[in-house]
């Protein structure tokens, strides 16, 4: 098995410099444990709460916990004995030494609230995403993603170009680490085990389920309709819940990272004509893939959502660029009363950017005809781009670049 050095790692070694307590979350799998272990973990103690003796004792006794695994400690999943943080707490302010509390989790938004209760100022928090595009397959610095000719020239100078099926077999192997680095080369049984694994340690945790293959069916009905606008309604019907159980199956879902929203875009001088519908995606466009059972590169490349799954891939990657160097991000998306429609707006230093993305290799003008309606809003429209299937980068005009998915 290859170890793919992560574009994380410095700033994981950076903080860990400084601060005493330090929380990496995101979904599971994608690597949070194995980063800490490989750059932190000599002469560090590891426990897991996903051990359910060790997390009885951290939940019933934190002091004799934290006293049997003395700092430098790693603990895994650490959302499950939240009363871990108080103790924590005391210890760093008793002025444990940077690195002391090097903590996991994969329940983000449970963390987000422990940590903020307990530990605010004290610690912390890195967000961690599957492999990125440039972690597989580019090289030289991650820089986030801008929409300038010269950022974008250095972009495609540290990527690995792909034509067309190339760039879908990117997307339906997916962005897992055990899985890209040949630890688990079986695809289907790897993501097959990892809907078990999300189901029985993470779902189960928040959620008196029932019917575990009812929820199974209800993340492939999501699945399908990766990159669309949320129709919890028509997600619903699918599998026979209700409007109110989907809402809150679809809550869960997004609290365990398996599932992200992109906002609609709006200001005071658009509100009138905006949709507010955010659009859902899924983490890792492998695992869609896998849900809408497509069983090659090829089907999926020419298959009813290779769309869909096409911008997925895109707006999950662009992402991976900000939260992999600790930056906060500002996109969005456009569609109005009259299906004007901006598939994603990068806001960067004052402008806005509008982007188009398409499967297509060969852009035309009138794809860009909607980036006008942006000329309406309170900050001035930026470069735009479309993101395409195209081998190399290039422009339609002087404004507007088309960028290959590649080299994002």
């Amino acid at each position: 098995m290859e170890y793919i050095k992560r574009d994380i790692d410095t700033l994981v070694l950076e903080v860990s410099g400084s601060y005493s307590a330090v929380i990496i979350t995101g979904p599971r799998q994608v690597g949070k444990t194995t980063t800490l272990r490989r750059l932190l973990g000599e002469g560090c103690r590891f426990v897991s709460l996903d051990n359910k003796e060790n997390r009885q004792l951290a939940i019933s006794d934190p002091e004799l916990f934290l006293s049997l695994y003395p700092a430098p400690v790693i603990i895994d999943e650490v959302q499950y004995a939240p009363e871990l943080f108080p103790y924590i707490k005391m210890e760093v302010d008793n002025g444990a030494p940077a690195g002391s509390y090097l903590m996991t989790g994969s329940q983000m938004y449970q963390l987000m609230k422990l940590a903020g209760e307990s530990l605010a100022g004290r610690v912390a928090i890195l967000r961690m995403s599957g492999l990125s595009q440039h972690e597989i397959y580019g090289s030289g610095e991650c820089l986030p993603f801008t929409v300038t000719l010269c950022a974008l020239q250095k972009r495609a100078q540290y990527g690995t170009p792909a034509d067309v099926l190339g760039q879908y077999e990117r997307i339906w192997n997916g962005s897992m680490p055990a899985h890209i680095s040949g630890k688990h080369e079986n695809r289907d049984i790897f993501y097959s085990s990892f809907i078990d694994s999300y189901i029985d340690r993470d779902i189960k945790d928040m959620v008196d389920l029932k019917d575990e293959f009812l929820f199974r069916d209800f993340v492939r009905a999501a699945a399908c309709r990766a990159g669309e606008m949320l129709n919890i309604h028509a997600i619903a019907s699918d599998v026979g819940v209700s409007d109110d159980t989907a809402k809150t199956w679809l809550g869960y879902m997004e609290k365990s990272g398996v599932i992200f929203y992109l906002r609609p875009f709006s200001n005071n001088l658009l509100n009138r004509t905006i949709k507010k519908t955010p659009k859902l995606f899924f983490f890792d466009t492998g695992l869609v893939a896998f849900l809408t059972k497509y069983s090659s590169p090829e089907i999926l490349m020419n298959g009813a959502i290779n769309g869909s799954i096409l911008e997925n891939y895109v707006v999950s990657e662009i992402i991976k660029t900000y939260t992999n160097n600790a930056l906060p991000y500002y996109v969005h998306y456009y569609r109005d009363i009259d299906s004007k429609e901006v598939d994603m707006i990068l806001e960067s230093d004052g402008e806005l950017h509008p982007i188009e993305i398409k499967k297509t290799a060969s852009p035309q003008t009138k794809l860009v005809n909607a980036f006008k309606v942006l000329d309406k809003a309170s900050m001035p429209r930026g470069t735009r781009a479309v993101i395409c299937t195209r081998k190399d980068l290039s422009a339609l005009d002087k404004d507007t670049m088309i960028v290959p998915v590649w080299a994002i």
